[in-house]
């Protein structure tokens, strides 16, 4: 059957589900890019609504980390090195980023992986090259994987800033949020290739809340969210893998083999939800020497948000991006006041570029 010709039955089988007033948070960031572009939100049947949650790693990092990046960006002899999004985004105060200080001097460079910073510091003795590490269970194995052939190799002036996080505690977190209320997640696939199936068990065991593993073109976002309903309709719930070419009930062993290796949690700050205990991931004593936190005494400051800017609402479910004030007055792709309008994962971003309500 062609994929147009499934997706169209898909649309018919879920108008009719016997269901009422019903929410889904789609978790993962590139699943909230991929649903606008596709016009998914539009398809489905208006008491049927897809709300972004917290699933985009440039959007959760909070202001007070940017702004300790921003002044780390300025340290004699350290070249920062970053995935392009980064530098866009700006920290307590509109218009600072890490643009605007390699413009006034300082060494930043885009790199692709955290293996092409480890290559620089490599190629640069002279110089303490310190990479960004940023997102979920799914890029936090590549930072691993760095600082560990870092120590093999003997490099000394190559550290790691983590701003790593861990889905789970934030799932729970949103769920203990006063007013929060969703039916059901549409988890993220590309962190279940690396936690699998298991690793959103907690979902329906402890809270009752169905689940669904999706993969991300239109036919399988569709698929996935047309499970999801038929749970919430059938009052089941369960984690389901609607992503089975990737995703396997364990994971990936090996993965989660080096980020126990590398890795303790530890609480970390949260755009929106605030400190959450065992969801950062923080660099082991006996790798603290790659740890830049510690290297350059890194102290973040007190929460300090942008005039205006509800991010924080809209990654919790509580707002529609352009119900947000400044979405597309002050705040665009051009001229972000947030990081929701920088990403290329961001609900904002993603609304603004394919003119969702």
């Amino acid at each position: 059957m062609r994929s147009d010709e499934n997706c169209r039955k898909l649309l018919e089988g879920i108008a009719a589900l016997p269901l009422g007033e019903t929410r889904i948070m789609e978790v993962c960031g590139t699943h909230t890019m991929a649903i606008a572009e596709a016009g998914i939100r539009s398809l489905l049947p208006e008491h049927i609504q897809l709300i972004s949650g917290p699933g985009c790693p440039v959007c959760v990092t909070p202001p007070e980390d940017i702004d300790a990046v921003l002044d780390l960006a300025m340290e004699k002899d350290v070249i920062l090195t970053s995935y392009g999004d980064m530098l866009r985004v700006p920290g307590s105060r509109k218009g600072d980023s890490l643009l605007r200080r390699r413009a006034l001097g300082a060494d930043v460079r885009i790199v692709y992986s955290p293996m092409d910073a480890l290559e620089t510091a490599a190629q640069e003795p002279g110089k303490q090259v310190v990479f960004l590490g940023i997102g979920f269970e799914t890029t936090a194995p590549g930072t691993a994987a760095a600082v560990l052939t870092a120590k093999e190799r003997g490099l000394k002036n190559f550290t790691v800033y983590s701003m790593l996080k861990s889905v789970e505690p934030a799932l729970r977190a949103l769920m203990a949020m006063e007013g929060f209320s969703v039916n059901g997640f549409l988890c993220p696939g590309h962190v279940a290739t690396i936690i699998g199936e298991t690793g959103f068990q907690f979902l329906p065991t402890e809270y009752g809340m169905p689940g669904v593993i999706g993969g991300f073109e239109p036919e399988e976002i569709l698929t996935a969210v047309y499970l999801l309903l038929k749970q919430i309709a059938a009052g089941e719930a369960k984690i389901q893998n609607a992503y089975p070419r990737a995703v396997r009930p364990e994971g990936n062993p090996l993965a989660r083999r080096m980020l126990e290796q590398s890795f303790e949690l530890e609480t970390a700050r949260w755009r929106g939800l605030g400190e959450i205990p065992d969801s950062g991931f923080g660099l082991r004593k006996e790798l603290e020497a790659y740890d830049a936190g510690k290297r350059f005494s890194i102290q973040a400051g007190k929460p300090a948000l942008p005039n205006g800017c509800r991010c924080g609402d809209v990654i919790t479910g509580k707002i529609r991006p352009r119900q947000c004030p400044l979405f597309g007055k002050i705040c665009t792709p051009e001229d972000p006041v947030g990081p929701c309008m920088v990403s290329s994962e961001g609900a904002c971003a993603a609304a603004y570029k394919y003119q969702e309500d």
